[in-house]
């Protein structure tokens, strides 16, 4: 059964934690083009910087992706929360940085493979994994709201 509290806080530290991050483009001077050329778009390079947080957030990306795969290793009919609760974080804590994004969905999958290899029914060891992933997964979510909310 998901913890109605745990799912909240978890949620609750994906809206959170979005960090406002943004650079300014740095743009060249550049002649003017010719009536017949048309001028490309420059792209824009945003810098990732890392926040202090992010060592916990790929450890909370880990233990989502195994709670993920233990929660639907032992009930009946398979669901999506952990995933989407993950999907939702990422997105809004990684908006245009894509090595953030790189990181934190290698850790879900990590977490994920990790208990795949050791797991392939619901015993009684996985299910007290289960329940202590979730538990320390709550306490970290707290703790970085905790810490580093606004």
């Amino acid at each position: 059964m998901i913890n109605a509290s745990t799912l909240a806080r978890l949620a609750l530290a994906g809206l959170v934690l979005t960090a406002a991050t943004g650079a300014a483009a740095q743009k060249t001077p550049t002649k003017e083009p010719a009536k017949t050329e048309t001028a490309a778009p420059v792209p824009v390079v945003v810098e990732e910087k890392p926040t202090p947080y992010d060592q916990r957030l790929i450890r909370l990306s880990e233990i989502l992706g195994s709670v993920h795969y233990l929660r639907n290793l032992c009930v009946k009919e398979p669901e999506d929360v952990w995933r989407r609760s993950m999907q939702e974080l990422i997105d809004k804590e990684t908006v245009d940085e894509v090595k953030r994004r790189e990181r934190m969905t290698a850790a879900f999958n990590r977490g994920y493979r990790t208990f795949a290899s050791v797991y392939t029914t619901c015993t009684g060891p996985a299910i007290v994994a289960e329940q202590r992933y979730r538990a320390e997964g709550a306490t970290l979510a707290s703790e970085i709201v905790a810490r580093f909310g606004n």
